[in-house]
């Protein structure tokens, strides 16, 4: 029988130490912090912040409807559906800014999504290795453009080019067919909705094709693995692998494109062509929008009713804003649980 020597009785003791030591979250360190205050100081900034946040866009609702209030009490709804502009007579309806901003802001999401699209799938799916990261960069670089840059580059090199080698022909094509020809109408100076709404893709593609492709990059590798090696196609592992797992990220990059459209300015102001009458619904007739009309006028709009107007349209483009944020929270919660109801 062996004796237990003084050495070994130590090492024995302080092997539990060791161990204490290897394992720090069974048995934590006396040295924590013991700040109980800390965490409710945590707790009340970040409740301070969101309230603080609550409280500015309570505020700017409440400072758009006092300032519209005029015009909402002499116009009512009725100012949504009339064409009427006329500062001299005190005459105001925004029936033209409305459809003009919808309009354009249709025809961004029209040939920006799918660009944005094939933009997303290439570099995700079929780029070489040194094409997808300077096309990646390349494509990100545009939306660091400025919006005015866009607008003088619409008006003086786009215009031009549209009038002369698009709307000229079309409108040759389409002269004398009924309906058709008066959808391209207009006269051929390349300035518009048409021309608006392309500036208008231009500038959101950066943003939906730079959201697309990072929520196509987190699929995981395994699941497109397994499809190309059930012999799918790309078509077939982008529709019914990629698009399926992301498709809440690739929703909520539209609609991050929708809103940058709804509230583009200065471009809009170039290309749009700022008449406030609607006399077709050719997509080549010059128009105005809700914030093309507010820059152009806010400036020099006296008080009345004038001023009210411009503040009436500024609150039905919050509106607008809102039901689209509103619309695309109630689709991602209902893709979100229909994936849940699958798994």
């Amino acid at each position: 029988m062996t004796a237990i020597l003084p050495t070994d009785m130590d090492d024995a003791d302080a092997q539990p130490s060791r161990q204490e030591k290897r394992h720090p979250m069974t048995n934590p360190p006396s040295r924590r912090v013991n700040a109980p205050w800390a965490d409710a100081v945590f707790e009340w900034a970040a409740r301070a912040a969101a309230v603080l946040t609550l409280s500015l866009l309570l505020g700017i609702i409440g400072s758009l409807i006092v300032g519209a209030w005029p015009a909402i009490q002499e116009y009512g709804l009725g100012f949504l559906v009339s064409t009427d502009w006329d500062p001299v007579q005190n005459k105001f309806g925004g029936l033209v800014m409305i459809y003009g901003t919808l309009m354009t802001s249709f025809i961004a999401l029209l040939i920006a999504v799918p660009v944005s699209f094939g933009i997303a799938v290439f570099l995700t799916e079929l780029s070489p290795s040194w094409l997808k990261r300077p096309l990646g960069i390349a494509i990100e670089l545009l939306a660091a453009v400025p919006s005015i840059v866009y607008g003088m580059w619409g008006l003086l090199v786009f215009g031009p080019i549209l009038a002369e080698y698009v709307q000229q022909p079309l409108q040759s094509l389409t002269q004398g067919i009924p309906y058709v020809g008066a959808f391209f109408s207009g006269p051929p100076v390349g300035i518009g909705i048409l021309s608006a709404g392309i500036i208008l893709a231009i500038m959101i593609i950066p943003f939906i094709a730079s959201v697309m492709r990072d929520v196509f990059e987190v699929t995981p590798p395994m699941l497109k693995e397994s499809a190309y090696g059930l012999g799918s196609t790309t078509w077939e592992v982008v529709s019914k692998v990629v698009l399926p797992y992301t498709k809440t990220g690739v929703v909520g990059g539209v609609m991050l494109g929708l809103g940058r459209a709804l509230g583009e300015t200065m471009a809009v102001t170039f290309v749009i062509g700022n008449m406030n009458q609607l006399n077709s619904l050719s997509v080549f007739e010059a128009a105005n929008s809700i914030t093309s009309a507010l820059a152009n006028e806010f400036a020099e709009a006296g008080e009345g009713l004038h001023q009210a107007s411009l503040i009436y349209l500024g609150l039905i483009l919050f509106f607008i804003t809102f039901v689209v944020l509103a619309f695309s929270k109630v689709l991602l919660a209902r893709l979100k649980k229909s994936e849940g109801a699958r798994s």
